[in-house]
């Protein structure tokens, strides 16, 4: 007869609560089903611990449309706290703000003019997580942090742009310093392509990959490159700034000063 030990069961139970809640903190928003897959626990028992923490205010249900089908998708509730992703380009602000299962519930993005400026730029996406905090029915003191991604090259010892003249009126700005004060929460930022590739790493094609390398395309080429497992940035940050790779000595003035980067030939403006 086999021996139970005293609070294996317990133990057990805490255990599937870990289980579950890291499968949605790791892959996002589910339905039971899914969850069941992923944690490989019965579909019973998926369905008694959602109870479970629905009623203890950790998750909360929603219901969606799945392969024209009513689902009901678990998450994580939302008091535990919101983050704001801002994109920065050279045409354009985009704002989502995402709650701990990964879930994106609202997004905006504002055109802006070739050569805006930092404390413009900035005044503005502040003004724009306001406004999109109140139209979701949340306040500022339920953020959590805010990581800001730029279409240029940054430097890892003081958060400005790297390469002058890429970002026009952004040299030397401390880019995290207006949103710390404001917001009082911790400012994250870096180029766009090691964020792209952070996010491939964690959820998109390459989860689990350890070496790769994420190529961006849009109004620059740039590269985000993983190496066991990490970003890298290189000494001044300019790791992966593949656009700036000479490719042509008699080619046309890039934004960095020098003549004929790969920029000033495949990017998305140079295209189309």
């Amino acid at each position: 007869m086999a021996t139970r030990l005293f609070g294996s069961q317990t133990s057990l139970r805490e255990a599937n609560r870990a289980n579950l809640l890291a499968s949605i903190h790791k892959f996002g928003a589910m339905t039971q089903v899914e969850l069941a897959e992923v944690t490989g626990l019965s579909t019973a028992t998926v369905s008694t611990l959602v109870h479970q923490l629905v009623d203890e205010d950790q998750l909360e249900t929603k219901n969606t449309v799945r392969n024209g089908r009513r689902a009901t998708l678990v998450t994580l509730a939302r008091h535990q706290g919101l983050g704001v992703g801002l994109w920065i380009a050279r045409r354009h602000l985009t704002l989502s703000i995402v709650d701990f299962s990964k879930s994106i519930i609202a997004e905006h993005t504002l055109p802006l003019p070739l050569g805006h400026k930092a404390d413009t730029t900035l005044e503005r996406a502040m003004l724009l997580i306001n406004e999109t905090l109140s139209s979701i029915d949340a306040e500022a003191s339920e953020l959590v942090g805010i990581g800001v991604a730029v279409a240029a090259p940054v430097a890892t010892s003081d958060h400005t742009i790297a390469i002058p003249g890429i970002l026009p009126g952004w040299d030397g700005v401390d880019i995290t310093a207006p949103l710390r004060t404001a917001f009082n929460v911790p400012v994250y930022v870096d180029n766009d392509a090691n964020f792209a590739a952070y996010g491939e790493s964690r959820m998109g094609v390459a989860a689990g990959k350890r070496n790769f390398v994420y190529i961006s395309a849009n109004d620059g080429v740039g590269a985000g490159i993983v190496i066991n497992g990490e970003i890298m940035h290189g000494v001044t940050g300019l790791a992966g700034e593949i656009g700036h790779i000479q490719v042509d000595p008699l080619g046309a003035i890039c934004s960095c000063g020098n003549r004929g980067c790969l920029d000033t030939v495949v990017a998305e403006n140079r295209l189309v």
